[in-house]
């Protein structure tokens, strides 16, 4: 009997640990299925944030994000600007385009440019272009966008632009044709201020702030003809 009363008692507690056991599990399923049920609830919310999030940080098939889509659409205007210039300075030969390709190793698309070429009627990229050509188009592009900056500045004008340079990579017609394209601005009422060693704009150029360096010091003179 009193072996029989040992065993009962050690199995009384065996079946009390137990029961405490199943209780404790109780509590743990029950928080479990409330846990599960705020997962599906915020899964769904977190879908459409999600698919929204990944499109604006251009995770996308275009990879292109929302902060460059509303750039594009300052490029699109930059470049319809531009391409007057350029197409005047080119003889109608050059006209630039966003690039609708999507870029390759995991780079982001939408801001780059191509250049169309009238003469094969081919669309290549612009690093393609001669130096010369080159010059032609980034000066169309800084004209163009200082016109669109202007349109939306609300009121602010740009009145004074300063070119700098490279003008010696251009040949003898292409230096007309981008000077008469200056030329042309200037009638608009807008100061052009040139920085360049070349002959021919010395000549064409009535205003001049000459500098000249010596060892000891740079020399500045006003000339006007």
């Amino acid at each position: 009997m009193n072996e029989l009363t040992v065993e009962m008692e050690h199995q009384v507690k065996v079946l009390q640990n137990i029961q405490l056991k199943i209780e404790h599990h109780k509590r743990v399923k029950t928080r479990l299925v409330e846990l599960l049920n705020e997962k599906k609830e915020l899964e769904a919310d977190y879908f459409d944030v999600g698919e929204l999030a990944k499109l604006a940080r251009g995770d996308n098939p275009l990879r292109l994000s929302f902060e460059r889509y509303v750039l594009s659409s300052f490029l699109d205007e930059i470049l319809f600007q531009a391409n007057i210039r350029l197409d005047q300075m080119t003889e109608h030969r050059y006209q630039l385009k966003r690039s609708d390709k999507t870029a390759k190793r995991g780079a982001q698309s939408g801001l780059d440019i191509e250049v169309i070429d009238y003469y094969t009627g081919m669309e290549r990229s612009v690093k393609t272009l001669s130096g010369g050509e080159g010059f032609k188009a980034a000066l169309s592009l800084a004209l163009g966008m200082a016109d669109v900056v202007q349109a939306h500045s609300g009121g602010v004008e740009l009145d004074t632009l300063f070119i700098d340079e490279r003008f010696g990579t251009l040949d003898e017609l292409s230096l007309e044709q981008a000077l008469q394209c200056l030329s042309d601005l200037q009638k608009g009422n807008r100061m052009l201020g040139i920085i360049s060693h070349v002959s021919k704009l010395k000549e064409e150029i009535k205003a001049q702030l000459q500098i000249e360096s010596s060892h000891t010091g740079s020399k500045v003179s006003l000339s006007i003809s």
